[in-house]
């Protein structure tokens, strides 16, 4: 008495195999594009944070070169505004150390209504990956000089 066992393979089952690791594949994919994607927006805005600590450093530079000035509100305005020796040297740092600042010039503007007087420093810059045309980013300090 011999018995011959015989297996068979069912026709609805064929392929299984390959078309489980195919959709396998296909979610691996998709979880690789979004830790990428994940990446890119973190080394931009990293990249944000860098410009913005560079910009934030920039304007108390400037706003410490005038606390230390001799506070003389004319003084203060022939050499730090716009055009002024103070914010010329101060202006080459900035367009040093941040992009897009030929576009968007930094502004420094004194406001001697009140006493002692206020002074409004912006610097603006564009990140390297952004296009021309796109509104700039800006820091702003407002400090009083005595």
């Amino acid at each position: 008495m011999t018995s011959t066992m015989t297996m068979t393979r069912s026709k609805g089952q064929a392929g299984s195999i390959l078309l489980e690791a195919l959709v396998a594949i296909l979610i691996f994919s998709i979880g690789i594009l979004a830790i990428v994607g994940m990446q890119t927006t973190a080394v931009k805005a990293a990249s944000d944070a860098k410009y913005r600590s560079d910009a934030s450093l920039l304007a108390g530079e400037l706003l410490g070169q005038m606390w230390v000035s001799d506070r003389i509100a004319a003084n203060l305005q022939n050499n730090f505004q716009t055009g002024g020796t103070a914010y010329n040297t101060w202006l080459a740092n900035v367009t040093a150390a941040l992009p897009g600042v030929a576009a968007n010039p930094p502004t420094v503007t004194f406001d001697n209504s009140v006493t002692p007087p206020m002074v409004t420093i912006q610097v603006f810059w564009l990140l390297p990956s952004e296009l021309p045309g796109t509104a700039a980013h800006n820091y702003t300090i407002v400090a009083q000089i005595q």
